[in-house]
């Protein structure tokens, strides 16, 4: 019976500690609720615009060999097959600083399955205990697939690092989770027009 009780006790106190911790945001946010209000329909506003469809049109004079546009600002990619019968959107990981960001116009002229890596020159200089080059695989920063722009050194690539993704995290490249980068590789071909802004 004491064993009984001293359950039901705990029981009893589990839920009333719990009550209170979510009753606790309830009575600050109507404390400042107009405030809450406000932060929340900013943050939502910012995600919408973030992730919004665009059109091809303001970017590109045509869909010629497909289009990649690259939105530094919203961190998000965005993909039009050249028969305008595909559109992706895709989140992105982005330059950690603008010194490291590239904008401009450019092309895809090389895709690679399993992409090797080496460290640039400015990145073994800022980073001199990077390995000189790392195999595909896990530990490979460039993921399972990667097209290589006309740009010496820029790439759209995958990431085995998921936490990257929605982040200025690279070190001027654009990544994408595996999955879209595969997808993306399949949809692109050598020669898809790109655009970062």
């Amino acid at each position: 019976m004491n064993k009984t009780r001293k359950n039901s006790f705990s029981r009893r106190t589990f839920l009333a500690a719990t009550a209170a911790c979510v009753a606790a945001p309830a009575i600050a946010q109507n404390q400042n609720s107009t405030q809450f209000e406000s932060d929340i329909s900013s943050t939502i506003r910012r995600n919408i615009s973030s992730f919004r469809s665009l059109d091809w049109r303001p970017y590109f004079s045509d869909l010629k060999n497909g289009a990649v546009l690259v939105d530094i600002t919203s961190r998000a990619l965005h993909f039009w097959s050249e028969d305008e019968s595909v559109y992706k959107l895709y989140p992105t990981s982005v330059p950690v600083s603008e010194e490291l960001t590239r904008r401009g116009r450019t092309s895809i002229v090389r895709k690679v399955e399993g992409p090797s890596w080496r460290p640039t020159p400015s990145m073994k200089k800022r980073n001199p205990e990077w390995p000189d080059f790392v195999p595909p695989g896990p530990d490979n920063p460039m993921g399972t697939h990667a097209l290589y722009l006309s740009w010496t050194f820029y790439r759209i690539h995958g990431t085995h690092d998921t936490r990257k993704i929605g982040r200025r995290s690279s070190n001027g490249c654009v990544g994408l989770y595996n999955e879209h980068i595969s997808e993306l590789y399949t949809l692109s071909k050598v020669g898809t027009q790109v655009l970062l802004i």
